[in-house]
């Protein structure tokens, strides 16, 4: 069973970027531009999901409290307007930073093949670790903690 999932999880992040971050950069939920170039010097998490997402819906909690203690950015792909998307955190009470991708260009960019997917990306702007799928709060502390 393990074999199996490994092998699943393989197939679903093949086409992840790796290396440089490719940019990242669009309008917030208050309509101020958000990049991820503004993060530069340290390390910060990348996290893509949807509103229509079970397993976002799942992982949210934790990504919002990360975003309490670390640099986080993430990116709503595919989930409507920035009114939808800010009706549906406060309904959730969540308070995190979000970079809309209503289109999912951004999503197709990164190499995603579905959400969740998350990144490490490194000071000098590199990826340092990606995964697809649900991912815990204290594994990705530990990635976050080992970036630098």
């Amino acid at each position: 069973v393990l074999v199996f999932v490994a092998l699943v999880q393989a197939w679903q992040q093949r086409d992840l970027v790796e290396g440089p971050a490719p940019s990242l950069a669009g309008g917030g939920l208050d309509g101020q531009p958000l990049a991820l170039s503004e993060y530069r010097g340290e390390p910060v998490l990348v996290h893509f999901w949807a509103t229509w997402c079970p397993v976002c819906r799942l992982e949210l909690g934790s990504i919002a409290s990360l975003a309490q203690d670390m640099p986080v950015l993430t990116v709503a792909t595919t989930s409507g307007s920035a009114a939808e998307i800010r009706a549906f955190l406060a309904e959730r009470q969540l308070e995190i930073p979000v970079l809309l991708d209503e289109s999912g260009d951004l999503a197709r960019h990164w190499g995603l093949n579905g959400v969740p997917a998350t990144f490490v990306v490194d000071s000098e702007g590199a990826i340092d670790y990606s995964t697809m799928g649900y991912a815990t709060e204290i594994g990705l502390r530990i990635r976050m903690a080992l970036a630098d």
